[in-house]
């Protein structure tokens, strides 16, 4: 299926080691991982010829459909059948043997609870599979969905075993001996050096840029290579962009998660909106950078967008195994638009549905928190708890020192900063609601109504101008500002931005409302 030069790995899946660890829920007496049922023979068997065959539309049937079906079936509470025990019905074939064991150990995460040993074989697997990418000639296409779930798993698997190393009371010492004999695996480092790799290799900023100007066509064909190539690296390299800025902002480093997503126009249609978890996924972690940065507007236009998306389209992922998760982050970034419009008013970007959506869920708690009194800061500290992304701290612990849990450090570190910015602004909502009241105000007039003197008044006024500024990711300043002004001979002049009404929306909201009661009538039976 494929030739590649470099030195193999040994391929040994050790589902008898799962069994010694408690890996994963269910009875394992009754596992036995060199048992292979017909229905997995026949599905490797016919997964392995469509792959050779770059069927890429029964590839993406059986991954999607079949795998799925057979994990919920036959392997509820039990992993798969071991990778050496199917090698021999798929002539032993090393590359097919890496993608079923990415598989395998997806599935063990999914039902299960891994141990040390498994995580670090899991590490090798994926070490091994992109090795073979990267410094191989891998012959075959697969689906954006199995490609896109691998970056996906990779970034989750890191962020999970991070978690998992950081607790470490109630360990029991084999566990903590297996940490200290597997301390590479998953190191940071690596973890984004493979990520940088693939985007390099691929060249996939290049093609994007050669897209531009009509030279290259890959977005166009779905990143497929309709000339008998592969996707798989180029594919890879696209979905890595939105795994570093996913590790960046599980790191704190927003600045630099944004600049690895910059090659990507998400104002524009592309590979990362194809698949719907790429797509919640890049807005959610793009949008909670751009909140953290102090880019409001950037932040609630490309929630509005992927929130609208989610309301028009979210039937239609019912039954996806994904539509959990798409729940969840829909919730989450819903927390996250109402943060960002408590902090900077601007309402004029947000769709009607999606504002009315918004307000059912969080109207009073956001009327609460622009009061910035000790329960305002509560609530902020509610949503932002609720909806950030499960920060890490990446270094491995100090054996030797006492054992404590620090897999909240980063947390809280993260937490306190977003409320030091909070209590920042402290000031501005009511200076904001002043000025909304004026066109021109005398700064002490304004300063008796603030029940400040002049000085602080200023300082206020440029606080305001601060934090209603932002640098973005061009380098240029953007305002955030709903209520603009400037000050000329002690007076205030005021610039106030009128929102515009948005008939359409309005309508829009209605037909939908319409067809939904519409499909309710239809589906009533009448006696």
């Amino acid at each position: 299926m494929a030739s590649y030069d470099y030195d193999e790995r040994s391929m040994t899946t050790s589902a008898s080691d799962y069994q010694n660890q408690g890996g994963g829920g269910g009875s394992q007496s009754l596992y036995d991982p060199d048992f292979v049922p017909d229905a997995v023979k026949t599905f490797v068997v016919h997964l392995y010829r469509h792959i050779r065959e770059k069927n890429v539309y029964e590839i993406h049937q059986m991954y999607e459909g079949s795998f799925q079906r057979l994990s919920e079936r036959m392997f509820k509470e039990s992993p798969w059948p071991s990778t050496e025990a199917v090698a021999p019905y798929v002539d032993n074939d090393h590359v097919f043997c890496l993608l079923y064991k990415e598989m395998w150990f997806r599935h063990l995460y999914a039902r299960g609870n891994p141990g040390p040993r498994q995580r670090a074989e899991s590490w090798d697997n994926y070490c091994s599979l992109f090795g073979v990418v990267l410094h191989g000639v891998v012959n075959m296409q697969l689906p954006n969905q199995w490609l896109w779930d691998m970056v996906d798993e990779f970034v989750y698997q890191f962020q999970s075993h991070c978690q998992y190393r950081a607790k470490l009371k109630n360990k029991s010492e084999e566990e903590m001996q297996l940490l200290r004999q597997y301390d590479q695996a998953w190191n940071v480092y690596g973890v984004l050096n493979y990520l940088q790799a693939l985007m390099e290799k691929s060249q996939i900023i290049q093609i994007l840029e050669r897209e531009k100007e009509g030279l290259e066509q890959f977005t166009a064909n779905d990143g497929y290579d309709y000339n008998g190539g592969s996707n798989v690296l180029k594919v890879l390299g696209y979905y890595s962009m939105v795994g570093l800025l996913r590790v960046h902002c599980l790191l704190g480093d927003y600045q630099t998660g944004l600049k690895c997503l910059a090659p990507i126009d998400i104002s524009q249609q592309g590979l990362y909106t194809i698949i719907i978890g790429s797509h919640i996924t890049t807005i959610y972690h793009y949008g909670f950078a751009n909140l953290m940065l102090r880019r409001y507007t950037e932040a609630i236009s490309e929630f509005n967008k992927v929130l609208l998306y989610i309301l028009k389209t979210k039937q239609y992922h019912q039954k996806s195994p994904q539509f959990d998760q798409i729940l969840k982050k829909n919730e989450q970034m819903y927390a996250l638009l109402a943060i960002c419009l408590s902090l900077c008013p601007q309402v004029k970007l947000i769709e009607e549905n999606v504002n009315t959506q918004l307000r059912e869920k969080y109207g009073e708690k956001m009327s609460r928190m622009q009061r910035y009194d000790d329960e305002a800061f509560a609530l902020y500290d509610e949503l932002f708890s609720y909806a950030c992304p499960k920060f890490i701290t990446p270094s491995a612990p100090i054996y030797e020192e006492p054992i404590v849990n620090y897999n909240q450090d980063a947390y809280r570190l993260q937490l306190k900063l977003f409320l030091h910015e909070v209590k920042q602004q402290q000031l501005l909502s009511g200076v904001r609601n002043y000025l909304k009241l004026y066109s021109t105000i005398s700064l002490g007039k304004l300063a008796t109504y603030m029940e400040v003197d002049e000085s602080t008044l200023r300082v206020i006024l440029m606080t305001y101008k601060h934090k209603m500024h932002a640098v973005n990711s061009s380098g240029k300043i953007i305002s955030n500002a709903d209520v603009d002004f400037y000050i000329n001979e002690d007076i205030v002049h005021v610039m106030d931005t009128k929102p515009i009404k948005r008939y359409g929306d309005y309508f829009m909201l209605q037909t939908l409302k319409f067809e939904e009661i519409i499909g309710e009538l239809d589906g009533v039976k009448v006696e």
